[in-house]
């Protein structure tokens, strides 16, 4: 009649095996905070001869813009081939005829009118760094590589503007990303409005 034994070999490992599993949870741990860290660094834009600034994501970039805007910048880690981007423009109003809320509204629903395969989703009242403000959401279709002969499929766009009305000017502040990216980026947006100062 034989006796088993405990094998002297797995008792003696099993005090390393324990250690690199207590190495390795260190290490992820280590490199979520440091990951966090990176993402949640941000940068200051500060209008010049203004009060007005925001903050937004360290690592976007600067984007071109073809229109006369304050800030125009965009994501280069977003997944889609259209990069998610963020567009602050501004207007001086007349102060002998300042234009109603529902003015700039509907100027700018007939502005996006012309992007391809536009269709209007909601509006909403709102206030952006206390100032009374509209949101406005809306789809539409870009091809975002436009480069002859390659491959390159419609990426269909959500997009948030948000007009914001003061007494001597209007802001807008537009999101634009993927569908993939919109709900990552929309938290993102709302991020930064808040970080807003307007006076």
């Amino acid at each position: 009649m034989s006796v088993s034994t405990p094998s002297i070999h797995e008792f003696r490992t099993w005090n390393k095996d324990l250690g690199v599993a207590l190495v390795v949870v260190i290490s992820l741990a280590l490199g979520f905070a440091l990951s966090q860290v990176v993402i949640n660094r941000s940068k200051m834009y500060q209008e010049p001869d203004s009060p007005f600034r925001l903050e937004y994501p360290a690592r976007w970039t600067n984007a071109e813009s073809f229109q006369d805007v304050l800030l125009k910048i965009e994501d280069p880690a977003a997944n889609s081939a259209f990069k998610t981007t963020l567009t602050v423009e501004t207007r001086e109003l007349d102060p002998s005829a300042p234009p109603t809320m529902q003015q700039l509204v509907d100027r700018r629903v007939e502005q996006r009118g012309a992007l391809t395969a536009y269709h209007f989703i909601s509006e909403r009242d709102t206030t952006v760094a206390g100032a009374v403000a509209k949101e406005l959401q809306y789809t539409y279709v870009v091809q975002p590589i436009d480069t002859p002969r390659r491959a390159a499929l419609p990426v269909v766009v959500i997009a948030r503007d948000f007009i914001v009305l003061t007494p001597t000017r209007s802001y807008y502040f537009t999101l634009a990303a993927s569908e993939d990216d919109f709900d990552s980026a929309s938290a993102r947006m709302d991020a930064i409005l808040a970080s807003v100062k307007l006076q």
